[in-house]
């Protein structure tokens, strides 16, 4: 059993600073199409996010990006805006599975 498999999620929101954008897949894309998500592809078109150095910034205005662009805030703590069609690697992520997370637990002792 994998202990992360029962680590639940804090909504916190600290793993959403990272910007997605830069790791969407192309199956990602492909279902946003299929599914119409228009919404979805203006964000990605306004923002193009490109990685300069630490950090990601709009290829648009240069402003330096500092979550991704789908986190919103609701009365339980931070939210997905797009979670029923998140991208995979969203839906990869689990909580304590990064150092990100402020629930991770390291690779113990050495």
């Amino acid at each position: 059993m994998n202990p992360l498999e029962d680590t639940p999620c804090r909504r916190c929101g600290t793993c959403c600073l990272a910007d997605m954008v830069a790791y969407i897949t192309e199956e990602d894309l492909a279902r946003w199409k299929a599914e119409q998500r228009h919404d979805i592809f203006h964000i990605l078109e306004k923002e193009q996010a490109f990685w300069a150095g630490d950090h990601f910034v709009s290829a648009r205005d240069g402003r330096v990006l500092t979550c991704c662009p789908f986190l919103a805030w609701d009365e339980e703590g931070a939210a997905c805006s797009i979670y029923e069609t998140r991208p995979l690697v969203c839906r990869n992520y689990r909580p304590g599975s990064s150092e990100i997370c402020p629930q991770w637990k390291g690779k113990g002792p050495r």
